[in-house]
């Protein structure tokens, strides 16, 4: 029995392969694959509770075996997962699609799920639930761990490869396999409904020869020393922390009327990046920018298959002066909304054939830590992340398991449809205080 951890310990390691014998091929991976190829794994976690009214706890619930054959079912067609991560003749990454499997681990802890209804993404979080099987075997597309608590509750720890998919397409695997887990023996009826994901990645290939037309499609990649407006990248001044904040519907609501009736997007990215500017103590008259991941499926001409598997992000965002950005006046709420909803209406066509050109052209730089002037949104309101219902409920809780880099921030619902929305925040600790302070100002 393997010990991962004083607390969990590992009962299984196994490998789950496609329900059905798939034909061996190579993915060809777009320009936008490539620049997530030493990005890794996402790290996130699912927290169920054990519902009983009996309090007995029954040995069927988060049946392995079930989990294991519903998985199998749903790598038949998202089968990239069930690949590894190769190179092609002349070292162009690729994956490797043979049917060699995702990686299953379950495991039991003395633990108890309430211990993490209002846990914090950390480095113990990610050791204690997300397999680390990915650490030694980096080319795996896909690993799960399954933890028992002795409450009857579990954590599904869950590690997918930026190179194959973004949340998106993630959120579209874990719909059809807990669709498979909760079906049983009826998983006919669910394939008659299944939406197939799209694998043709070459609807992004760049164009022949490479052109980069739109002014705005390099702006994000450009080395921050060759861009006079954004300051060098440099060490955090003291430790970064992370904390998941909760803003209200009723906050939600008072955000957004003072955002001249802005999305709900808009209202708290812009309200977040102001916190930020304030928080950090930036000077005056540097410039600071917010960027964020924009899903782009529909802005193409033609638009890209609905359920299109694979990275169909770019990168986009807006800037300005801090006194600009974090000024006091009534309407500087509204106004900065108003920039960053410039930058999604700004996902266009061109934009995005660009940003692949440009891609195709020059090497995407790597993941680094940001400086203090930019703030990064990642957002995943609207994604169905707490319908992943395997037939025993929803989840009690989903996160992400770890996060370090500051002025990286999640956007996701608050859950159980209370209208809500989690911050879950990195930031320098010495700003936590006062950027917890600015956020409920006023709201």
């Amino acid at each position: 029995m393997a010990c991962v951890d004083e607390k969990v310990k590992v009962l299984e390691s196994c490998i789950v392969t496609p329900s059905e014998e798939m034909p061996r091929h190579r993915l060809w991976l777009s320009p936008l694959d490539l620049m997530m190829v030493n990005r890794g794994h996402t790290p996130n976690v699912y927290f169920y509770r054990y519902a009983s009214s009996s309090g007995v706890v029954d040995d069927i619930f988060f049946d392995v075996a079930r989990l294991k054959a519903a998985m199998a079912k749903a790598l038949v067609n998202f089968y990239p997962l069930a690949g590894r991560l190769g190179v092609d003749g002349d070292g162009r990454a690729e994956i490797d699609c043979a049917g060699q499997g995702a990686h299953f681990v379950v495991a039991r802890s003395d633990l108890n799920v309430d211990d993490f209804s209002d846990c914090q993404p950390s480095l113990e979080l990610k050791r204690l639930f997300v397999p680390r099987i990915v650490d030694d075997s980096p080319g795996v597309m896909l690993a799960v761990q399954l933890t028992f608590f002795k409450c009857g509750g579990v954590a599904l720890g869950t590690a997918l490869h930026h190179v194959a998919i973004d949340a998106v397409s993630a959120v579209h695997f874990f719909e059809t396999w807990s669709a498979f887990s909760r079906a049983g023996s009826r998983d006919k009826d669910v394939a008659e409904v299944l939406e197939l994901p799209c694998h043709d990645r070459t609807l992004l290939r760049a164009r022949s020869p490479p052109r980069v037309v739109h002014p705005d499609a390099a702006a994000m990649f450009w080395p921050l020393k060759d861009n006079p407006n954004i300051s060098e990248p440099s060490p955090p001044p003291g430790p970064v922390v992370n904390e998941i904040l909760v803003i209200s519907k009723d906050q939600i609501a008072a955000l957004k009327h003072a955002s001249s009736g802005a999305s709900t997007f808009c209202a708290v990215s812009a309200h977040v990046w102001r916190c930020m500017c304030v928080a950090r103590r930036l000077a005056p008259e540097a410039t600071t920018r917010l960027t964020f991941p924009a899903n782009f499926r529909r802005s193409l001409r033609p638009p890209l298959p609905a359920r299109y598997f694979g990275n169909g992000i770019i990168m986009v965002g807006a800037a300005g002066k801090v006194r600009d950005i974090a000024s006091e006046d009534q309407l500087a709420l509204a106004s900065v909304a108003e920039r960053v909803k410039e930058a999604v209406r700004g996902l266009e066509d061109e934009l995005v054939r660009s940003t692949i050109d440009y891609l195709e052209m020059n090497e995407a730089p790597p993941a680094s830590s940001m400086p203090e002037t930019e703030v990064r949104i990642v957002s995943w309101l609207g994604m169905p992340v707490y319908d992943v219902d395997f037939g025993w409920g929803k989840p009690l809780t989903m996160m992400r398991a770890v996060q370090q880099r500051a002025g990286l921030i999640y956007l996701i619902d608050g859950g159980q449809g209370d209208g809500g929305v989690r911050v879950l925040l990195s930031i320098e600790a010495e700003a936590l205080e006062d950027f917890q302070r600015l956020l409920y100002k006023n709201l």
